[in-house]
């Protein structure tokens, strides 16, 4: 997946970047109800993985998670949020969003997930024509002081887009006021919801530089309508000219769009 430099307006596009972790499966929990179907994501840490499947093992590794990694991870604590797969995704992808109270308990929810004797019965027995994940890599974020609340909603059909910016040394704080200020309010101006803004958390490496977020959109078709409207918006380019008076803000992005997966709580 690919980086995309900005140095004009427009520029914007296709790809996702996110630091390498460990394990698999075997590698935040009590949520507040809101109102019907809907519930908030604990406050706490976050962690975002992605998996590279193996050849052919997509489907094997989605049936794993829907049928018992899922409810084995409540089990030990760990908050299911979001899985989704990439609508373009030659790379056998799947990935997801998960919530624990604080990392430390995030450590031991993974220890004692790990050696859950179902866990290890179901990824045997998953396993008996090859494994099933290739690599795993891991982000661990916290939201922003801007985000809105993370509603755990099944609002579908609608395709979410997972958007990383990476900013010229310095600009991480001008980039959030921009965000906070205006691009958010303009977002939903043109269709575009947003769900929940990241800063990575405090030891990841990048943590100066990044923010990630989710938004959606209607459809995949419904997101190019949106972005064009959004980037001719009078509002936004007056906010992008008065930003960038010092210099530019962004260095690169990437943006994936995705489906959530049948068995997401976020849909």
């Amino acid at each position: 997946m690919r980086r995309i430099f900005i140095p004009i307006l427009t520029a914007i596009w296709l790809a996702f970047s996110c630091q390498s972790g460990k394990d698999n499966e075997s590698d935040t929990k009590t949520s507040v109800s809101i109102e019907s179907n809907t519930t908030t994501a604990k406050t706490g840490v976050y962690e975002l993985r992605t998996y590279y499947a193996s050849d052919g093992k997509l489907e094997d590794l989605l049936a794993r998670f829907r049928n018992h990694t899922i409810t084995l991870f409540e089990k030990h604590g760990i908050e299911n949020i979001g899985y989704w797969v990439p609508l373009e995704n030659d790379q056998n992808v799947l990935i997801y969003l998960l919530g624990y109270q604080n990392r430390l308990n995030r450590e031991d929810s993974w220890k004692s997930f790990r050696e859950d004797p179902d866990w290890i019965t179901a990824k045997q027995a998953s396993e008996v024509n090859g494994v099933l994940v290739d690599s795993v890599k891991s982000i661990f974020l916290k939201p922003t002081a801007f985000s809105p609340p993370l509603l755990i909603t099944d609002d579908g059909p609608r395709i979410f887009e997972l958007r990383t910016y990476y900013t010229h040394e310095d600009k991480l704080d001008n980039l959030h006021t921009r965000f906070r200020d205006h691009t958010m309010k303009i977002f939903e101006n043109h269709g575009i919801t947003n769900i929940v803004y990241f800063d990575f958390d405090d030891d990841q490496q990048g943590v100066e530089n990044t923010l990630l977020y989710f938004i959606t959109h209607s459809s995949r078709e419904a997101a190019k309508e949106n972005w064009q409207g959004f980037l001719a918006d009078t509002r936004w380019i007056s906010a992008y000219e008065t930003s960038i008076e010092d210099g530019y803000l962004v260095d690169s992005l990437t943006s994936v769009y995705l489906n959530a997966a049948d068995f997401s709580p976020l849909k």
